[in-house]
């Protein structure tokens, strides 16, 4: 996919980049052309990532949930990048309990970093974007549960929800600029998160993991699990001009899980 686009003097920070989803997009984005930043709460594992990637790609600390950590973060991809044309907000996380024994942590953590987190990383890279009196674009990764609620994960699909909708009431409002603001909606995706959840999962309803995940694709049409890298090509495509008229979206990667 990435030959297909020539991103080549762009310059893109992806946060939580440093394993799963964030580890394609940053790679997706690197050969098609585009200076990379990673950023990620685990700074070690960013940065074994971008000195394996090479070509400039840099590697800062972030903790999305926290708005100096963030601007710090973007203070220093920006200089070391010279501006920034493309934000990719992919840094999430999700816990899984039923919705009556949802605790307040749960309904906090997975609300601070998969809705503030987007907030704040969007927030700062509009305000560069309307500073410097150019275009960009935004891809924020939101999820198959910002389309439909996902049992025994009502906290993770309100927030979801809230990144969707967020996306959306942010592309009317940056499009007189010239900032195109998307979200992918991933599905079953083979991931670390995703091991956790299904070992979760399994316990909660009495399964095996093994079955946990046999139903995943039970439920794909393509009848696989979710790549990373099905994801990365498509936040690829709506970081290039070939998506230049796209905006405001919230674009399905589900294997068909979901179709509309």
């Amino acid at each position: 996919m990435a030959e297909i686009f020539d991103l080549r003097g762009r310059r893109a920070l992806v946060t939580g980049s440093a394993r799963g989803i964030g580890a394609a997009i940053v790679r997706a984005l690197a050969r098609a052309g585009v200076r990379v930043v990673l950023t990620d709460i685990d700074l070690a594992a960013a940065k074994a990532l971008a000195a394996e990637i090479g070509g400039g790609a840099a590697a800062f600390q972030i903790d999305v949930r926290d708005r100096a950590s963030t601007e710090n973060a973007f203070k220093a991809a920006i200089a070391h990048l010279g501006g920034l044309d493309i934000l990719c907000a992919n840094a999430g996380v999700s816990t899984m309990r039923r919705a009556v024994d949802l605790t307040d942590e749960d309904w906090n953590f997975n609300f601070d970093v998969n809705a503030r987190g987007v907030f704040l990383s969007n927030q700062i890279a509009c305000r560069h974007f309307l500073a410097e009196k150019r275009p960009g674009v935004i891809v924020n990764t939101a999820s198959l549960a910002a389309k439909v609620g996902a049992p025994l994960l009502a906290h993770y699909s309100a927030s979801k929800f809230a990144v969707f909708g967020w996306t959306q009431a942010l592309a009317r409002e940056m499009a007189p600029h010239g900032i195109r603001v998307n979200a992918v909606c991933p599905g079953f995706v083979r991931t670390s998160m995703q091991e956790r959840e299904i070992i979760w999962e399994g316990e909660l309803r009495g399964m095996t993991p093994e079955a946990v995940r046999a139903e995943y694709v039970s439920q794909t049409p393509m009848a696989r699990i979710e790549e990373p890298e099905d994801v990365a090509d498509v936040v690829l495509f709506l970081a290039s001009d070939a998506a230049r008229f796209m905006t405001g979206q919230g674009v399905n990667v589900t294997g068909g899980v979901r179709m509309d």
